[in-house]
């Protein structure tokens, strides 16, 4: 059976589950959409168990840093995301939105080469399992609209503003 440790930290935003496979967080989402990420992880690792960790890794004190205002701080950490190629490519594209920017789907598409896929952009965007990491915060619809956000849209609207996003 796979061995995951877990870290929970309060943020401005919620508590926030983390989950480290080795030395690569393979999760992070809220503790009000933990049975979305179990579920994830069952249909990625099948039988698993999770064991507490203090700070695993450093991701944990990264995380904060990032909520105290250093955006780039997350930008080192590794992750395993799991995956089909094509979600992988888009959850690696994220990581190409600086903080305070935002894309929409169809540029996201586009800039993976595949310009007709903004719906196919949406639907990986939406099981990225790495949530603010990965950040799939920063897209929105193509009218600059803030569409999905597995988290939930006031988060989405937080997280945005957090790095000096202004928001209509």
């Amino acid at each position: 059976m796979k061995e995951l440790h877990y870290d929970t930290l309060d943020s401005p935003i919620g508590t926030i589950v983390l989950v480290v496979d080795g030395e690569q967080m393979c999760s992070l989402d809220y503790t009000d959409y933990e049975p979305r990420m179990l579920t994830l992880l069952r249909k990625r690792y099948g039988e698993f168990h999770l064991t507490r960790a203090a700070d695993p890794c450093g991701f944990s004190s990264q995380l904060r840093s990032y909520f105290a205002g250093d955006y780039r701080c997350l930008d080192a950490i590794p992750v395993n995301t799991g995956g089909t190629a094509f979600q992988q490519q888009v959850w690696s594209a994220l990581r190409t939105i600086p903080a305070g920017a935002t894309r929409s789907y169809g540029q996201l598409a586009a800039q993976l080469g595949k310009p007709t896929a903004y719906r196919a952009v949406g639907a990986a965007n939406a099981l990225n399992p790495v949530a603010i990491v990965l950040p799939c915060h920063r897209v929105v619809g193509a009218d600059t609209s803030l569409t999905g956000y597995a988290g939930g849209l006031e988060r989405k609207h937080w997280l945005l503003q957090h790095e000096g996003k202004t928001l209509l």
